[in-house]
């Protein structure tokens, strides 16, 4: 039979409990946890461990190590989102004008591909590869229109946008970066 004197550090072998012997009476061993409850246990149930000492300069270096910054790993992009568009340019005609109430079909059409043009013209002078025009559906005039605007430049190409993410109501241009390569 094991035997425990008052001051001894123990564990519970099937249990995850640990604690001080506070009485021994007998065969009954009384721990108290670090939590501060007193617990009752047969002698078979106790195992004697000893207090774990630690080296601080030891404990010091590796606090010291696991604070130091650690490099920061570049972000990297999936596939499918390195080969989305830089620039969105959405053409609504409530988001290029306050008021559209007094304009005219053809005024707003206007005003919807001069913004086009300018967009294309300063993607095409910051180098940007790819945008997306937002026309929406309608009756397809502002699509007609766009694809003869891009149609007239030579290192532009362009198709239907991502149909997941814009619908039919979008075209995607893409911008040869060297002319030549057209």
């Amino acid at each position: 039979m094991k035997t425990f004197k008052i001051g001894d550090t123990v564990a519970v072998l099937d249990d995850d409990l640990s604690g001080i012997v506070t009485k021994v009476k007998n065969s009954v061993v009384t721990i108290e946890t670090p939590d501060g409850f007193e617990l009752d246990f047969e002698p078979k149930e106790l195992v004697v461990t000893k207090p774990m000492k630690i080296d601080l300069r030891a404990a010091e270096a590796i606090i010291r190590e696991k604070e130091q910054p650690k490099r920061k790993q570049a972000t990297t992009k999936k596939a499918k989102e390195r080969y989305q568009p830089t620039m969105e340019v959405d053409l609504h005609i409530h988001h290029l004008t306050e008021n559209s109430n007094r304009m005219s079909n053809h005024d707003m059409l206007t005003l919807q591909l001069d913004t086009a043009r300018g967009q294309l013209e300063f993607a095409i002078r910051k180098r940007i590869q790819k945008m997306v025009f937002i026309h929406g559906v309608g009756e397809g005039v502002l699509k007609t229109e766009l694809e003869y605007l891009f149609s007239r430049y030579d290192a532009v190409k362009f198709y239907d946008a991502d149909f997941q993410k814009y619908g039919v109501g979008a075209t995607e241009v893409y911008i040869y970066q060297n002319a030549n390569n057209s």
